[in-house]
């Protein structure tokens, strides 16, 4: 019994920390934490009603990543985070998410296409209606639905990596992403609908860019 209790807590534990660091990224990433802005682990883990040990294992994840450096005797504090950085990260994800729209063109069939252009329909809706929650989560489904049809797993993953740029808790905070998103994803499904990869590919990086550029406009 003894012997049960610390193997859920490393089971735990790691989600956590994935929590903390995931929360304290996006408020990095959206320019809610700024360059030079110090952050104290006990404070954020209060906000998030966690302890402050999976905090700190969190902040050293963003450590590892360069969003935030330790100086000596005061802490964590948040490294520069430049226009150009945030483009070259959307870029690069660009380059995966166009391949992998290329690759769905040829293996999403009729039934598909109408479920993500109901998908669509009703982000639209939300983005009209400044429903931003249900406007990021229709905006990841459109995007996994895509990216999972390519049946690319090695480029799926790839792409992860640079998904954590996008602060998705924090969707309202871009001027104009919701409605990039409600107005690109259009051509998206065109492409995908007439079976054309490079269309898919080309409208699918476009968005990619987009968005990054709106990003970018914030820092």
């Amino acid at each position: 019994m003894s012997a049960e209790v610390p193997a859920r807590s490393r089971r735990r534990r790691p989600r956590l920390s994935d929590e903390a660091a995931e929360h304290v990224r996006e408020l990095i990433v959206s320019g809610q934490l700024e360059p030079g802005q110090f952050i104290r682990p006990e404070i954020m883990a209060a906000e998030l009603d966690i302890s402050a040990t999976p905090m700190r294992e969190g902040l050293l994840t963003l450590q590892s990543e360069g969003l935030l450096r330790v100086e000596p005797r005061r802490g964590f504090v948040v490294a520069p985070l430049s226009a150009a950085d945030i483009e070259d990260v959307f870029t690069g994800q660009s380059l995966l998410a166009g391949e992998l729209a290329a690759r769905a063109t040829s293996r999403m069939g009729s039934d598909d296409l109408d479920a993500l252009v109901r998908i669509q329909t009703d982000l639209e809706k939300a983005a009209d209606t400044a429903d931003y929650d249900e406007v990021e989560r229709l905006n990841h489904v459109f995007h996994r639905m895509i990216y999972s049809a390519a049946d690319s797993p090695k480029l799926s993953w790839m792409i992860k990596g640079s998904l954590n740029y996008a602060p998705r808790r924090f969707f309202a905070s871009v001027e104009g992403w919701p409605q990039a998103s409600a107005a690109d994803h259009r051509a998206i499904i065109a492409g995908l609908r007439a079976r054309d990869a490079e269309k898919a590919r080309a409208a699918m990086v476009a968005h990619i860019r987009n968005a990054g550029h709106l990003l970018a406009a914030q820092r």
